[in-house]
């Protein structure tokens, strides 16, 4: 029965470690994306100059 018990709780560690890494890697996408607009706004203007 312990190791049922140790399964389910190994499992429900690593669901939230998924959770936490799929947040932190959705937040890093964002934020490249953020840069990636605000340098091809930059160009765009040097460009028209």
């Amino acid at each position: 029965m312990s190791d049922k018990d140790t399964q389910s709780k190994t499992g429900k560690i690593a669901k939230t470690r998924e959770d936490r890494l799929k947040a932190a890697l959705k937040a890093n996408m964002a934020k490249r994306k953020a840069q990636a607009r605000a340098r091809g706004t930059d160009a765009q203007k040097e460009k028209k100059e």
